[in-house]
């Protein structure tokens, strides 16, 4: 086996659009370098398998292992700046990854759309989540905007800051 690039590869820079991927554990695999034509680059754990990572150079996709035990997000975003030129990124994660950026202090914008609708199962996850203890006093949200638009949909759009 050859050897892999720690703590990053990246197979192509200067794309025009990136779609981001937080994999801690190293279990994503991909056939191609790119989701809808934007190139993807993976957020791995410390303890990725390098055969993972040569795996994941070989389908021709980017990534940045983190040399880190915790996945540091903010070095990780500072890397994706300094290398790629990415200073903006749209988060479209789950409750947990919501919240773990949320945490780190890593968005400064939350937009919610609310649907005419109530799921009410117990399992449903909320927008974020971060541990036992919260985000409670690690964010602060101020409305922009509220905007009412079809179907009884209605837009939130909220500033974050950290919290007091």
């Amino acid at each position: 086996a050859g050897k892999v690039d720690r703590p990053y590869h990246f197979a192509q820079i200067g794309a025009g659009s990136y779609a981001v991927a937080l994999d801690a554990s190293g279990k994503l695999h991909f056939s191609k370098p790119d989701i809808g034509g934007d190139h993807v680059v993976v957020l791995l754990g410390r303890d990725v398998a390098d055969s993972h990572l040569a795996e994941l150079a070989a389908d021709g996709v980017s990534y940045i292992v983190a040399e880190t035990a915790d996945v540091d997000l903010a070095a990780m975003l500072e890397v994706l700046g300094r290398e790629l030129g990415i200073s903006r990124l749209l988060l479209e994660g789950g409750a947990s990854i919501n919240g773990s950026f949320l945490a780190a202090g890593l968005v400064d914008e939350l937009s919610l759309l609310v649907a005419p609708a109530i799921d009410g199962r117990a399992a449903n996850q909320g927008f974020a989540e971060f541990g036992e203890s919260g985000l409670a006093g690690k964010t602060q949200l101020s409305l922009k905007s509220c905007e009412a638009l079809a179907h009884g949909l209605v837009h939130l759009r909220y500033a974050v800051s950290p919290g007091a």
